[in-house]
C-alpha cells in the first residue's frame, strides 16, 4: 500500500465503498455517505508512490464525474499502437537532461555557423 495519511485511510475505512482496481493496482472508492454539492465523493488510493499521471483514462473519467459508472475493462482495451504508461520523471534524478545541461558537464556543442545574431540598427 502507498504512503498515505492516516486520515485518508480512516476515512476510506469508515465512509468508503470499494468500486474497483485498475491495471496499476490503484484502488478506487466512492462515499457511502451523503453527497457533497450534489455529487458523490470519489477518490483513489494509489499503489506505491502517489502519482496522478498513473490514473488510466477510464478511471480518470469516473473520478471526475464524466461517466456515471466506471468503464469496463472490455470497453477500455488499449489499441495495439498505444504505448504503456511511463512515469513523469521531471524533478527526479532520472529526468531527461540534454547535452550541455549543467548536470551533464555543462558543455554545449559548438555552434555550426548557421545562426546570425540579431543586433539593432
Amino acid at each position: 500500500m502507498s504512503k498515505m495519511s492516516l486520515g485518508t485511510l480512516i476515512n476510506t475505512w469508515l465512509s468508503g465503498k470499494f468500486v474497483g482496481v485498475d491495471d496499476y493496482g490503484n484502488r478506487y472508492y466512492k462515499s457511502n455517505r451523503g453527497r457533497l454539492n450534489g455529487r458523490e465523493r470519489r477518490w483513489c488510493l494509489f499503489r506505491g508512490a502517489a502519482e496522478p499521471s498513473r490514473v488510466p483514462p477510464d478511471w480518470h473519467a469516473w473520478l471526475h464525474h464524466t461517466v456515471v459508472e466506471p468503464l469496463t475493462h472490455v470497453a477500455t482495451e488499449w489499441p495495439h499502437w498505444q504505448k504503456q504508461h511511463s512515469p513523469n520523471l521531471t524533478g527526479t534524478a532520472m529526468a531527461y537532461r540534454p547535452a550541455g545541461h549543467a548536470y551533464k558537464g555543462g558543455r554545449r556543442a559548438a555552434a555550426t555557423g548557421d545562426y546570425q545574431a540579431w543586433s539593432p540598427e
